[in-house]
């Protein structure tokens, strides 16, 4: 493989074990702040314990993001130099404010309410964690800031021939930041959602007293509403992303649909074994109409076929080749959307079974358990879809992903260093995986990593 080819799979790479962490410190801070008002109000200690933790699982959660969302920003110096050098002083900007204002914002509120418990009136203390889920969530939002301008760019100007900034409102209020946003915030929600009802569901099938069963119970409660709704919620905002991409980027939508040809009324597809290099289909299922009244709530509508828009894009564009790969972005959008089908069942049988004080099941607590891995497959296979789809373009309609390759970084460099990120990666994630498993099965016990100070925190064991 080439430089450019294995430069896009570091990459690749990367951004998913990234955002394996991600969603889930967006998701769980919102309840860790509100586990933790429900202490301050109303002063049982049921609710303290709980806060302590899920606020450890959210620690340690959060530590492994930052590691490994640290080493993307050096790839766009490295492996993309030619794309840094384009479009840097726009793309820059959000990044920067990120660190320096999101992050700090986070990070800073996040070490006082570690150190604060007992040091800080119990009010102040409560204000630091929701100043912690402000600044996670604002992080996020200048993150997609970036990713905005690279699907839909605004707020530049091109001059001796790099990309600057000349409209810095029209680029944070990117009408892309507007659907992208919601759904990346909503999909962190389900995650933690589905997170905390499945390790509720560990402890409510094993045998314990009843402060532990009290807590685990109101915990799968409050699971089963919050992934019920946050995946309503996303399903919903995601609806409203698909059909303003539709407008914008109508040829990464024709891939996920493999639609090679324009259509009036628009098929959906259900299943479809194609030909991506004669452009047809071999054998496919389709819905008639379907695919038109996603697009635009009616059942009928012009929706553009890859034949029509690359015969297009060579007119606007230049010469060469605008189709993504169609195979890629097809079972990455099923992927996504099959997973978001099964959280709504498994959210919507959860929240039925709350109501009727019925949620001991084992079929149900087994299969919460099993759910803790739907939001992430939706996740990885959804940000897969939103960057392949976007291809050849790295900045949609204004620099090709193979031009902005660092011309100076042979692949044999980009191998080395894919094949170590892969690994220290792989370790990472196995101690993420291996310290909540272990944090989260020893259950209100054990001390947490939110004691410091804290008269109430059970004496550490001895083996500690």
């Amino acid at each position: 493989m080439d430089a450019l080819t294995l430069a896009r799979w570091q990459f690749g790479v990367t951004t998913v074990y990234h955002f394996f962490f991600v969603p889930l410190t967006i998701g769980l801070i919102w309840v860790v702040a509100l586990l933790h008002t429900a202490w301050v109000v109303t002063d049982r200690p049921i609710y303290k314990k709980m806060t302590k933790f899920w606020g450890k699982l959210f620690l340690i959660n959060f530590a492994m993001g930052i590691v490994t969302g640290i080493v993307q920003e050096f790839q766009f110096g490295m492996n993309w130099s030619e794309y840094s050098r384009f479009v840097g002083d726009v793309f820059g900007a959000p990044l920067a404010i990120e660190a320096l204002v999101a992050f700090f914002l986070e990070s800073t509120f996040l070490g006082l309410w570690i150190f604060g418990w007992d040091k800080l009136p119990k009010k102040v203390h409560l204000a630091t964690i929701w100043m912690v889920a402000i600044g996670s969530n604002l992080s996020a939002y200048w993150i997609l800031v970036a990713n905005s301008f690279m699907q839909q760019p605004m707020g530049y100007v091109l001059r001796n021939g790099r990309a600057e900034m000349n409209d810095f409102l029209a680029l944070i209020t990117n009408p892309h930041v507007f659907v992208q946003f919601p759904h990346v915030i909503t999909g962190a929600m389900a995650t933690a959602a589905f997170f905390i009802m499945g390790i509720s569901a560990w402890h409510l099938r094993k045998p314990a007293d009843e402060e532990h069963l009290e807590a685990f119970s109101l915990s799968f409660r409050i699971g089963a509403v919050y992934a019920l709704v946050s995946t309503l919620a996303v399903m919903t905002v995601g609806h409203t992303q698909a059909q303003y991409m539709m407008r914008v980027q109508p040829m990464k939508m024709a891939a996920a649909e493999a639609l090679w040809d324009t259509e009036n009324p628009a098929a959906m597809s259900l299943f479809t074994w194609g030909d991506e290099r004669e452009r047809r289909d071999v054998f496919a299922v389709k819905v008639p109409g379907l695919l038109s009244f996603l697009a635009y709530n009616r059942f009928d509508g012009e929706v553009r076929g890859i034949n029509d828009l690359q015969e297009a894009y060579v007119e606007q564009y230049g010469p060469g080749d605008y189709v993504p790969p169609v195979k890629w972005t097809y079972w990455t959008f099923r992927l996504m959307v099959g997973a978001g089908m099964l959280m709504l069942a498994l959210g919507l049988w959860a929240v039925v079974a709350v109501v009727r004080e019925r949620f001991g099941h084992p079929w149900l607590l087994t299969a919460a358990l099993w759910g803790i891995a739907l939001p992430y497959i939706g996740n990885s296979t959804g940000w897969i879809f939103t960057e392949i789809g976007r291809q050849p373009w790295i900045v949609f309609g204004l620099q090709r992903t193979a031009d902005a390759v660092s011309p100076t970084v042979s692949a044999g460099m980009v191998l080395t260093s894919l094949i170590g990120f892969a690994v220290i990666y792989g370790a990472l994630m196995a101690a993420d995986v291996y310290l909540l498993m272990k944090f989260a099965r020893a259950g209100l016990a054990v001390p947490d990593l939110t004691a410091a100070g804290d008269p109430d925190a059970a004496p550490a064991p001895a083996h500690a």
